[in-house]
């Protein structure tokens, strides 16, 4: 295939060699003079794995942009969306937060879009530059036309193993809107790597990148928290500590727990957190990261108090489910009984059971406690397979954190963490 790259930076001539290197004919743009220079010299000012060996024998074609959008039948879109240098994290945090700079990408796309419309032929244009959800419906599509044809790829790379970690990436993230775009996309990758396709909508692999990054920041953040207490606690080391998390391979180092829901709960989380911040502060740590975990359940639960009011106005909750995890009637820490006991606070109408836990059934319950209303606003608190086949009352609300209840006639069911929805 005929492929072109408009920006041939720390990002995009990397990956131009790479493709290149997997025989397709790689067409380059750039508006800085010293980029053709590298390519003319073969060589390039900054260490990238691989590249200046590809470079000595590489056939890239430097063109104009009207001839590359003319001769491509991919572009790709590696144009900076770049940060002030105070937000690189060389110095301590700024007082202001944010967004990224999107001028260079926006003129960029509207450049493209413009000698597309001249030549009056639909084009594949596929953006690889870091944004925040929702910035290329915002402010990107505005600036096309019925020629441009937008898919977004954002890489999971490093800098100076960009080609390796390119060819070999965990996954290819591929966000569109088209068919069309996802299939071609799908089949020139096909052509570079075996690495699995992950098709979803534009604003999901927006998230998906950021997410990505941020959950290692995550990570590194909470291993030097156990160092700084490592430092200060007698006869433990760090390096023992991560030694044996690295062989919990089935909760730790895995999938496991990474689906949204309700808090962690039984009798080791909650306390856990709360003990080792009472070890943190006593021992001076310099960020207490175990606060900050009970602080964010805290306020999940809250927050979904307040969803929970919000969706059922003046008709009663029934939080559904006690018991800590599911198929168990063990009710310790748990993250549905910490939410009824939230509620209880601003409305009396609330109640709480489970299948796992009370002796009787949910149409007694109802009964006992004189719910009468027509309509109720179901909780799912707890992921029992018994409430996949709950006779749920016609005219009610279930609100489902785990998003697994199925589409039932005369029931609205609110998926949360779906869609943008309150």
């Amino acid at each position: 295939m005929k492929i072109g790259f408009v920006g041939l930076g720390k990002l995009g001539l990397p990956v131009a060699l790479a493709v290149e290197s997997k025989g397709h004919k790689v067409y380059g743009f750039d508006i800085k003079k010293e980029i053709y220079e590298q390519i003319k010299n073969r060589k390039i000012g900054y260490k990238e794995k691989h590249a200046n060996d590809l470079l000595k024998k590489t056939k890239i074609e430097i063109v104009e942009l009207k001839k590359l959008i003319k001769l491509s039948d991919i572009i790709f879109v590696p144009i900076q969306t770049p940060h002030d240098k105070k937000y690189e994290g060389i110095n301590d945090i700024p007082k202001t937060r944010k967004d990224f700079d999107y001028k260079y990408l926006v003129n960029g796309i509207k450049m493209i879009s413009t000698e597309l419309k001249k030549i009056k032929k639909k084009k594949i244009v596929i953006i690889i530059s870091t944004v925040l959800p929702g910035t290329i419906r915002k402010k990107v599509l505005p600036v096309t036309n019925k020629y441009t044809q937008i898919g977004y790829n954002p890489f999971f790379i490093a800098m100076g193993t960009t080609i390796d970690d390119f060819l070999y990436s965990e996954i290819i993230l591929f966000g569109s809107e088209n068919k069309f775009v996802s299939q071609k996309a799908k089949d020139f990758y096909r052509t570079l790597t075996s690495s699995p396709f992950f098709e979803t909508t534009i604003e999901n692999a927006e998230l998906i990148k950021v997410v990505y990054n941020t959950f290692i920041s995550t990570k590194i953040a909470y291993i030097n928290s156990i160092t700084e207490l490592c430092q200060r606690l007698p006869n433990t080391n760090i390096d023992e500590v991560t030694r044996a998390l690295s062989l919990s391979n089935k909760r730790i180092i895995s999938s496991a727990y990474l689906k949204g829901g309700m808090g962690d709960g039984g009798g080791c989380h909650p306390r856990d957190n709360i003990a080792m911040s009472y070890l943190a502060k006593r021992h001076n740590i310099s960020f207490n990261i175990f606060e900050a975990i009970m602080l964010q359940r805290q306020k999940y639960t809250h927050w979904l108090a307040d969803l929970c009011s919000y969706h059922a106005k003046k008709n009663p909750i029934i939080i559904l489910g006690k018991s800590f995890k599911p198929e168990t009637n063990i009710t310790t820490g748990s993250p549905s009984i910490y939410l009824y006991n939230s509620l209880k606070k601003k409305r009396k109408n609330v109640f709480i059971w489970d299948p796992e836990v009370d002796s009787i059934e949910l149409d007694q319950f109802i009964k006992l406690n004189k719910i009468n209303k027509k309509k109720i606003c179901y909780f799912i608190g707890t992921q029992h397979k018994a409430f996949l086949n709950t006779n749920y009352k016609k005219g009610s609300i279930i609100l489902d954190p785990f998003r697994y209840i199925k589409k039932r006639e005369g029931v609205k069911i609110i998926e949360i963490g779906e869609g943008g929805k309150i």
